[in-house]
């Protein structure tokens, strides 16, 4: 049986008015996601997650690469990406950062929940009105209120409204960019236990997306980590907080507001305070290695590759594959 989603050297490259500099957001990334399954992406803003994400839902197309969504190519098939995209909305769903933004502030929050049952024109009205309602009070907010606006609500409240449109029909995955990152500390410790309740409840699989490492650790059983476009290192949560492969991961992990505490690591000498210029093409050799406290001479002619370092767990690293 195919992984509900799979991403294979998927890459995405920006090209500028004068095209003759490229920016590269995304550089073969690869990854699998199975049914049931929460995988958490990790990295700095700018460093391609939600170029990602949009590329994972249909909404740009990659410069190179595939997307299968249960073993069916998304982008590149013409005999099967026709009917897919016609299929995707019930197949995968996006639930943006922006709760103040992602909801028409002109319709109100029940015409809002219900729109994808109307364009789809799944069941009668009194039916996808039930859904509505239902699915508003399975995110928590009471279906005595479906007439109000947007503005009517707290940040919190938008983005559990924004949850109950993406669940409407009824999705296998949902890709969850920054969910939470524009929320109050308190809020959004709510909406994270909401969607782990939802996951129970609805057997739903998540591509959970954050800058922030404590977040991702608290949804994820398995973390990837990206850089500039390309992954870092990905292996089982526990294993990759409390003994990290990649100089960058560890970086995150110092900086991290309490994974697990931080597990008594540990500081590491790799200077975050140098930010990297973000989105541009990489050239030749490790894309990190003007960070890193661990650089060696093939660092600056050579890429690592992704590979498996220990039993589930890879990094793009050469200090890390020969310590």
């Amino acid at each position: 049986m195919p992984s509900l989603l799979t991403v294979d050297n998927l890459g995405k490259r920006f090209t500028g008015r004068e095209r003759e500099t490229a920016a590269l957001a995304v550089d073969q990334v690869s990854f699998t996601l199975e049914q049931g399954e929460t995988l958490g992406l990790v990295g700095e803003s700018g460093c391609g997650k939600s170029t990602l994400a949009r590329m994972i839902v249909g909404l740009t197309r990659p410069s190179s690469g595939q997307v299968l969504i249960q073993g069916r190519e998304l982008w590149n098939d013409k005999s099967v990406a026709p009917q897919l995209k016609r299929e995707l909305p019930s197949l995968v769903q996006l639930v943006f950062q922006d709760p103040y933004s992602s909801l028409n502030p002109r319709r109100s929050i029940g015409a809002t929940v219900r729109e994808p049952l109307d364009i789809h024109r799944l069941g009668t009205r009194s039916e996808r009105r039930q859904t509505m309602e239902t699915l508003l009070s399975q995110v928590g907010i009471p279906p005595d209120q479906a007439s109000r606006l947007p503005h009517e609500f707290s940040g919190g409240q938008r983005q559990r409204i924004a949850i109950a449109r993406a669940l409407v029909l009824k999705p296998r995955l949902l890709v969850c960019d920054e969910p939470v990152s524009a929320l109050d500390v308190s809020i959004q410790a709510q909406i994270l236990n909401l969607l782990s309740q939802l996951k129970l409840e609805l057997g739903l699989s998540y591509l959970f997306i954050s800058h922030d490492l404590a977040v991702v650790a608290h949804m994820s059983r398995r973390i990837m980590v990206m850089f500039q476009g390309r992954v870092m290192e990905t292996g089982p949560t526990d294993q990759l907080i409390t003994e990290p492969l990649h100089p960058y991961t560890q970086l995150l992990l110092d900086s991290a507001p309490d994974p697990y505490e931080v597990l008594a690591r540990e500081p590491s000498s790799t200077d975050a305070s140098n930010t990297p210029d973000l989105l541009l093409s990489h050239g030749e050799g490790c894309s990190f290695r003007d960070r890193c406290s661990h650089v060696l001479a093939l660092c600056a002619d050579q890429a690592p590759a992704l590979r498996e370092i220990q039993p589930g767990r890879f990094t793009a690293c050469h200090w890390a594959a020969s310590a």
